[in-house]
Formats: C-alpha cells, structure tokens, sequence
C-alpha cells in the first residue's frame, strides 16, 4: 500500500479504517450467532453493529495508524467462527462429507483469525482465557460422549492452526526474551507501593470511562468525555442489568460476554499509565456495544408490549426510534468532525508539526546534508527514539540505506558536534 501510494499519514490510516468496518461487520455476525437461541437475534445484532459503527471511540481508532485496531477484529471474528462451529456439532448432524467440510473450514478459518490477533496489539495476549471459557462452556453443557469428541477435535484444529500462526512471533520472543514483558513490566501496576489503592482506583476509572470520565489523551478521545454517548451508556448498563436479571435465559451469551468483558479489562486495570485509557481498552468495545445492542433492543420489545392496544403509540415511538437513531449518526458526525477533529489540541498529540518538518526534509536537495536533531523524550527505538518515527516515516529513512541515500541523519543531544557547517538541521522538541 505504501509502495503504491506513498508514505502520507493517510495511508497507514485507510488500512486501519478497513479494519474498522470488517470489525463492524463481524460484530454483527458474533451478535446474532450467541443470541441465536432468541427471535430477536437479527435485531440485536443489527443494533449492536450500527452502535458501533457510531462510536466514536471505533470511529477514532478505525481512522489512526495503530495496529491495534486489527485486535478487535481479529478476536470478533476468531470467537464467531468457535461459535459457529461450536453450535453446528450441538444441534446439527448433517451427512458426513459436508459435515467434515464445514468443520474444516470454519476450523481453518477460527484458528487462522484468532492467531492472527497474537500480532496486533500486546493486551490481545490474555485471550486464551477466553477461548478456554467458550470451549468448557460447550464441553461441560453436553454430556453426549459423541459430541464432547467432536469438540475436542475442533479444539484442537483450532489450537494448532493458531500455534502455526503465532509461531513466528513466539520464535521472535524466544530469541529476544526482553521484548515480551519489556513494555508490559514499565507500566505494571505491580510496580506500584500502594498496589491495593492503585487496583481499586484503576478498576473504578476502567468501569467508569463508558458513562462518566473517559480517556484525557486528545489522541484518543475528547479529552475526558466518557467512551459512550450517554444514551448509548445507558443502554449499556440496561444490557449488563437484563442479562444478570434472565440469566438463565441468556446464560451462555452472558457468560461469554461477561468474560470478554473482564478478561480484556485486565490489561487495562494492572497498568499505572493514563488511565482511563481508550487505547488499551479497545478490545473491550465489541462487547460493550453488544451489550448495548441487546439493552436496547429489550428495551424497545418492553415499550412495545407496553403500548401494544394502540397503534398510534406505537407509530409515534418507532419515530421517535427513527430520530433516535439519526441523533446517534449526527452525534457521531459532530463529535468526531467538529468537536475533536478541529480542536487545536488534535494538532499537537498527532505531532502535525513535525509531519510538517518532514515534508519539508522532502522538498531539500538530496546532496544537501540534512540533521534530525532529537530533543523530545521518548521510547528508545533504534537508539533514537519515538519522536523520530514520524520524520523517519514521511521521508522514507527508517533504514540506514535510506537514510544514507537521502543525506538525513538522526542524532541526539550529545551528538550535536557531528553536525558538519552548512548542514540543514531540523529540532523535535
């Protein structure tokens, strides 16, 4: 993609937003599969993916440069295919050359997604718990000898072709046993002095991002405005409230989402890092929209069977609906476009300065010696650092064949000696 259209911010951005939709799509096929066992699974899956696809927390994340967008994806999709062909072996028997066919394939395509997410983003690590939990669930419920053997072979495909998947990066881990925790142990919480006050807080600030003070980081979110449009929050807390209260009725779905929940929250409730933190707390939204998506939709059912001797109430509420819905198009629209995106702030956390230096770099002549003076702090990447990335990206200087090519040398402070008369030097403050 880069090769073809060159290194602009827009173009790692389209690949995000790409991600963005197919997430968007998959959540609507992973809502309808675990509510597959009630009448109303069309509507709360079609509910769920178009709160999404509302969200300005999706929305923001589907349109930056960051790898973790593919997480959500990639766990979407790797769980719906465990269902689908978890629910096959439970309630259907169909002839034997299209049953091995389907395992097969839904297999393939399972372990394939799933493993898949192992290198998108750090917090995706602690999913496996999650697959185990959905697999147990469908073990245990079926006593049938026949069936549990079924499952235990598609476990195992299933295992195997992420293990395939996963294989290169955990040969990279071994290799460089430095790389797997180094960034998880900087911002442990178990860091911390007051482990048990931290935990607490960072619980209570994990719970309360979705309805009452979001992430602060301009680069992620409006700077403290909760991750869901209060209606939206509110439909939130109804889905989280109607599956505890029929839960025998929803168990299994509550279970799987309740876990996604929790196990997705842990990355973010052991760090001591900024939080609320939007970011790290992505995998977390296709099942908050969910949850949503099924409030909403009981909701809806309740107020329906309320009015249902007069036609008049109920047409005038399904208008009220259809406003409702254009409300949360517009919302999204505005929030996104006006509020964040032309807040002086979004310039600065998307360092639209040094893209602007960079570009600059671009236009100089290519025997004139060109300086990249690195004062900004940041994570050591290649002994220069985060804040070079964006100069290094937008240039096309990541390697040192290219940076020797096009005459631009990264430096830091102490370096500043090196820098021959006559050269053109660009600071990153």
């Amino acid at each position: 993609f880069i090769v073809n259209f060159g290194n602009e911010p827009w173009v790692p951005r389209s690949v995000a937003a790409v991600f963005g939709i197919l997430t968007v799509l998959g959540v609507y096929f992973l809502a309808k599969e675990l509510f597959s066992n009630s009448v109303l699974q069309n509507q709360i899956a079609l509910l769920s993916a178009f709160l999404l696809a509302t969200n300005f927390w999706h929305i923001n994340f589907s349109r930056i440069g960051f790898r973790a967008i593919m997480a959500p994806l990639f766990l979407t999709w790797g769980v719906y295919f465990l269902l689908k062909i978890l629910d096959k072996i439970k309630f259907s028997n169909p002839p034997a050359g299209e049953q091995k066919f389907y395992f097969l394939f839904f297999t393939i395509l399972g372990g394939l997604f799933y493993g898949l997410g192992f290198h998108s983003y750090i917090a995706y690590r602690g999913t496996p718990l999650l697959i185990f939990i959905v697999l147990s669930l469908y073990f245990f419920q079926n006593k049938d000898w026949q069936i549990r053997k079924k499952i235990l072979i598609v476990v195992s495909g299933y295992t195997l072709l992420a293990i395939l998947v996963v294989l290169p990066l955990g040969l990279y881990f071994l290799e460089n046993p430095q790389d797997f925790m180094g960034r998880t142990t900087q911002i442990s919480i178990f860091n911390s002095p007051s482990l048990v006050k931290d935990l607490a807080f960072n619980i209570a600030a994990t719970a309360g991002m979705f309805n009452f003070i979001g992430d602060f980081n301009w680069r992620h979110n409006i700077a403290g405005n909760s991750l869901l449009f209060w209606p939206v929050g509110i439909l939130f807390l109804v889905g989280i409230f109607i599956s505890l209260r029929k839960f025998k009725e929803y168990y299994q779905s509550s279970i799987i989402l309740f876990s996604w929940l929790a196990i997705t929250a842990l990355p973010v409730v052991i760090s001591n890092e900024g939080l609320p933190h939007a970011l790290r707390a992505i995998l977390m939204a296709p099942a908050v929209l969910i949850f949503a998506g099924f409030g909403g939709v009981w909701l809806y059912q309740k107020i329906v069977a309320i009015s249902k001797d007069s036609d008049k109430k109920i047409n005038i509420f399904k208008f009220f609906i259809g406003i409702f819905l254009m409300i949360l198009i517009f919302q999204a629209y505005y929030s996104y476009f006006i509020v964040w995106g032309k807040n002086p702030n979004v310039e600065s956390a998307f360092n639209a300065d040094i893209a602007e230096k960079a570009r600059k770099l671009n236009n100089l002549p290519k025997d004139m010696p060109k300086y990249v003076l690195i004062k900004a702090s940041g994570i050591d990447i290649r002994a220069v650092g985060t804040p070079a990335q964006t100069i290094m990206f937008i240039t096309d200087t990541f390697t040192s064949e290219k940076q020797k090519e096009k005459n631009i040398r990264y430096i830091l402070q102490d370096q500043t000696n090196e820098i021959p008369e006559n050269s053109y030097i660009i600071v990153v403050n």
